[in-house]
């Protein structure tokens, strides 16, 4: 794997070399990116002999692109140590020097950072706040470990050590790629029935489930083809990640039943209208009088129970059902019914879970009776779960 390591100011700076070293040692190809206050722990023979590559560390000094050509050629970029300072940088979007920059144009890809600051700064709520937004995104956090600091007290806040750095780096090196010669299917967001060209039937869905899901499936080396409804979302990895944009349940029904022959499997997350009105106006339909609206609605066709009765052997394919009564019992009608392999219940009764919002809680359910149920997480780490659970 072709590994960049990027090193920020801080005292834990010392321990870079022998990470790289450890890298190196267990067969990666190593460049290192530094922060100029990394280069008053860490000077750049060492790092470049160790790596056996040059330096990253001036923005500029290569026209300004190097942060372009490096983020294409890294299969994986890890920050150790990472500061308070380069964690709230990126979690704010902020880019302002070689490894800021690197780290925003690094998208699509897996990034670990090693955190590694006083005890006192880790704990502050900026500082986990922003912790907490970078693992919303899937960026993983190894450590920090409690121990003796720098500064002389003790707390949490060491950087994790090399050793255990370079463990979590061949954790991802040996399952990160496990999809590579797969292609999925996604479904996401919700579907918009047109009454009369400016009015709709839809729901609350924002996409959010079904682009996590897309991510996720990429991040572990899959193509992707993900069939969204309307949704101002968009995907960081463009390279595995093939979007195709509908409106209706007829034109996700059409895109889906098209490309599944194609898929190993399928993870149909979208919040589908079963029923769409008989007649659409071409026109704004206006008041009448003080007469109410009637519409006569007639039912979509089933996207999951037909990729159900088209699935062959091999393939996988993955439910979601949303219930308030009878969840569980309502979600396993489900999955035999439209010959499911798995369904994932999600349910509106926990608060921070369901439509809108960046956290799910789900019940993932198997044909063979397995059941596997989640905390409250994020929901790129709920597609995690589901992608580890389904695949």
């Amino acid at each position: 794997m072709k590994i960049i390591v990027g090193i920020t100011g801080g005292i834990a700076a010392y321990k870079a070399p022998e990470l790289v070293r450890l890298l190196v040692k267990a067969g990666h190809e190593v460049r290192c990116a530094a922060t100029g206050h990394a280069m008053q722990f860490v000077t750049r023979v060492t790092l470049e002999t160790v790596s056996q590559h040059p330096l990253y560390s001036d923005l500029f000094a290569s026209g300004g692109t190097e942060h372009i050509s490096l983020k294409d050629w890294g299969d994986l970029l890890l920050v150790a140590p990472a500061t308070a300072n380069i964690i709230g940088k990126v979690a704010s979007g902020i880019a302002d020097d070689a490894l800021s920059t690197l780290l925003l144009a690094f998208s699509g890809k897996p990034v670990i950072m090693a955190p590694a600051m006083n005890c006192e700064m880790w704990a502050h709520p900026a500082v986990q706040r922003n912790i907490a937004t970078l693992k919303s995104w899937g960026i993983r956090m190894v450590g920090p470990a409690e121990g003796e600091l720098a500064c002389g007290v003790s707390g949490v806040g060491r950087m994790a050590e090399p050793e255990t750095i370079a463990a979590e780096v061949e954790n991802i090196s040996t399952s990160n790629f496990q999809l590579s010669t797969q292609k999925w299917l996604v479904t996401a967001g919700p579907t918009f029935e047109r009454i009369d060209s400016v009015r709709f039937i839809g729901n609350y869905s924002s996409g959010k489930m079904g682009f996590a899901l897309a991510e996720a499936l990429a991040e572990q080396g899959a193509d992707v083809e993900l069939v969204t409804g309307p949704t101002h979302l968009d995907v960081s990895n463009t390279r595995h990640i093939n979007i195709h944009r509908v409106e209706s349940a007829r034109e996700m029904y059409a895109a889906a039943t098209e490309l599944f022959p194609q898929c190993r499997g399928a993870i149909l997350s979208a919040a589908v209208a079963d029923y769409r009105p008989a007649e659409c106006a071409n026109h704004k339909l206006k008041k009448n009088g003080s007469e109410g609206m009637h519409l006569d609605l007639v039912q979509n066709p089933d996207i999951l129970a037909t990729l159900g009765s088209m699935k062959q052997e091999g393939q996988t394919l993955v439910g979601f059902a949303l219930e308030t009564d009878n969840e569980e019992a309502n979600a396993q009608r489900k999955l035999e019914k439209k010959n499911l392999d798995y369904i994932v219940l999600n349910s509106l009764r926990d608060k921070g879970a369901g439509f809108g919002v960046d956290t799910n809680k789900v019940t993932i359910l198997s044909r063979d009776g397995h059941r596997t149920e989640s905390p409250l997480l994020s929901k790129h780490e709920i597609a995690q779960l589901i992608i580890q659970t389904t695949t």
